[in-house]
């Protein structure tokens, strides 16, 4: 018999963090028209960041604090040294599944293929109906969205966000009414790492950190950004609701050798039947 609570429950959680992850990804696409497949290892890098402070004895909340900066430094460091002289989009995306390779395999050499769990930042559990709810994953469902509203807030509310719709919407418009486009696509990596590093935090807490933690976070992502519309930042929020249900699902009520499975049947179906996503190409907020 299908849990259709469990199964809300799990999507709740999930697509939280599913939307935190492609919110970064559809960010870099958006503003820079940069495929960053790199972001998978920005995930996995937040994680270990994370797993390594814990057991050195900083904290877990110290450790989520140092995962969300170091995504952020390797992002703006993997711009300022490679992407920032490259023009041609193919040759980023190449480049930056190059470097998520270095860092998957860098983690699998130096600290092997076994996962490490990163500890929970909230002890407990409650119950709803036959369900058990641990508090770390409603704990994860809140910060997902506080880092998500923490993005709309800066983006909509700031000079530098505006700056950020400014160069999405049209880069040499932008630059011609004096906005250094080149800082504001430097920002924008440094923000789409900073929610990715937190976003490997969070993953490890809820299942756990391995090398290769990022692929599937990443392909789920491609799905959202596809299903939502390439650059759009809300419909990546409703793909990813969309996608985690159809992962929970699928995996509760079918089987778990399946997972990642749909997502991938949903790019197919959209780019047949909508190319353009639910929402089409738009602001980045």
């Amino acid at each position: 018999m299908v849990d259709i609570v469990g199964i809300a429950a799990n999507t709740i959680i999930l697509g939280s963090l599913y939307a935190l992850i492609a919110v970064g990804f559809t960010l870099v696409f958006g503003v820079a028209g940069q495929a960053n497949l790199a972001h998978g290892a920005t995930i996995t890098i937040g994680a270990f960041t994370a797993w390594f402070v814990a057991g050195w004895g900083g904290g877990v909340w110290i450790g989520l604090l140092a995962g969300t900066v170091a995504g952020a430094v390797f992002h703006v460091l993997l711009y300022q040294v490679f992407v920032r002289h490259i023009d041609d989009p193919i040759n980023v995306l190449i480049l930056t599944l190059l470097a998520w390779f270095v860092i998957e395999y860098s983690f699998r050499a130096g600290i092997g293929s076994e996962p490490r769990s990163v500890p929970s930042l909230l002890a407990g559990s409650t119950s709803i109906g036959s369900v058990s709810l641990l508090y770390n994953n409603l704990l994860i469902f809140v910060l997902s969205w506080v880092f998500i509203g923490a993005l709309f807030v800066f983006v909509n509310h700031t000079k530098r966000g505006q700056a950020i719709i400014a160069t999405s919407m049209n880069e040499k418009g932008a630059a011609l009414v004096g906005i250094k486009t080149g800082d504001i696509t430097l920002l924008t990596w440094g923000v789409a790492g900073l929610l990715a590093g937190s976003a490997g935090v969070l993953y490890g807490s809820f299942r756990a950190a391995s090398y290769d933690m990022g692929m599937t976070p990443l392909v789920l992502a491609f799905a959202i950004v596809i299903l939502g519309g390439i650059g759009s930042i809300r419909g990546s929020l409703v793909a990813a609701y969309i996608i985690g249900f159809l992962e929970v699902f699928t995996t509760s009520a079918i089987s778990p050798r399946l997972s990642g499975m749909t997502a991938l049947l949903v790019v197919v179906v959209v780019l047949l039947v909508r190319p353009t996503g639910l929402y089409g190409r738009e602001l980045p907020a």
